[in-house]
């Protein structure tokens, strides 16, 4: 029995007809969740190829020298030092890194600085899924908490990381606790948990308090505690809230540990790629790209694998958040 049913929620049957009363006409079913994720890859795909034909067709119409109004230039350059064509920055994908004999394809070098990066986001998220939740489940047990806390979680995104990310970095190689040595990467991953937390604990903020109250309050005639109510009803009520939080906490985290990289000078990410090869855009203007796409490939990788959690989790999605 649910806890709709027991709290004497109508039920959704609808009796069969009398006789001789018109059939009453049935429900459209639902499409699957697998047409949905065709759907979803289907016009993914479209936006991309639309994004590429306004690239190509901005640098076929548009002056060299950029759209000029009243003397400041609003619109970017079109020559192939600043927009290479497509299909070059595709072909130099597969070309290697330099000329030296024996130097990797540049996708091979920024796929392993992706690995890089992608295991260091990873290591923030998880650290942001724990640091949100724990905030979460302070402010819905507490309102006290959440009128002290929530405002200063928000405020809390508006530090540049930019100017964050070296002083965490300095603060991080003061720590001493017996033989254990703070590394770089800790920094960073640090950072990317800094990102990441913020859209988790307001996710599951609104999640844990979607409950309607007469939910909550057949859970008291029950006797039920906190803890029980917690696990049996705002728990499961928070998940199609929690899920997209989860996802942009994931895209999140990859963006911090990418600033971060830049900031702090972690060698073999793709921050570090991003510095080095814009170094050489003058010489070669698509080898720049290639680490762009890199981070871009790392926030898509990172949000989709939160895809596999909302599987595992697919009983308590029949109702997603709007």
């Amino acid at each position: 029995m649910t806890v709709g049913q027991a709290a004497g929620a109508p039920s959704t049957e609808q009796p069969p007809p009398a006789p001789g009363d018109p059939a009453r006409p049935s429900r459209s079913p639902r499409p699957r969740r697998s047409a949905l994720s065709v759907r979803a890859w289907a016009w993914g795909a479209v936006g991309i190829g639309v994004l590429i034909a306004l690239w190509e067709l901005y640098k076929l119409l548009a002056p060299e020298d950029g759209v000029v109004i009243g003397g400041v230039r609003v619109l970017p350059r079109t020559t192939d030092l600043a927009m290479p064509h497509v299909w070059d920055m595709a072909a130099r994908l597969l070309e290697p890194v330099t000329r030296q004999e024996g130097a990797p394809p540049l996708w091979a070098a920024v796929a392993l600085a992706g690995l890089t990066t992608l295991g260091i986001a990873a290591a923030g998220w998880v650290v942001g899924v724990v640091v949100g939740i724990a905030l979460a489940l302070v402010m819905q047990r507490w309102r006290l908490a959440e009128w002290g806390l929530l405002p200063w979680i928000i405020l809390s995104q508006t530090v540049p990381l930019i100017a964050f990310a070296p002083i965490v970095k300095s603060w991080g190689s003061r720590v001493e606790i017996g033989g254990f040595e703070w590394q770089d990467w800790m920094s960073v991953a640090l950072i990317a948990s800094y990102l990441a937390f913020f859209p988790i604990a307001v996710g599951a903020l609104r999640g844990l308090q979607s409950p309607d109250r007469i939910h909550v309050e057949l859970m008291h005639t029950y006797a039920a505690g906190y803890w029980p109510t917690l696990l049996r009803l705002r728990a499961p009520a928070s998940v199609p809230y929690l899920l997209p939080a989860l996802r942009l906490g994931a895209a999140n985290a990859v963006i911090g540990a990418v600033v971060a990289e830049v900031s702090t000078g972690l060698q073999g990410g793709i921050g570090r790629l991003l510095i080095q090869f814009a170094g050489q855009a003058s010489g070669d203007p698509a080898k720049a790209w290639a680490p762009i796409f890199g981070a871009i490939a790392l926030g898509l990788v990172a949000a989709g694998s939160v895809a596999f959690l909302g599987w595992i989790l697919k009983d308590y999605r029949r109702g997603e958040a709007a």
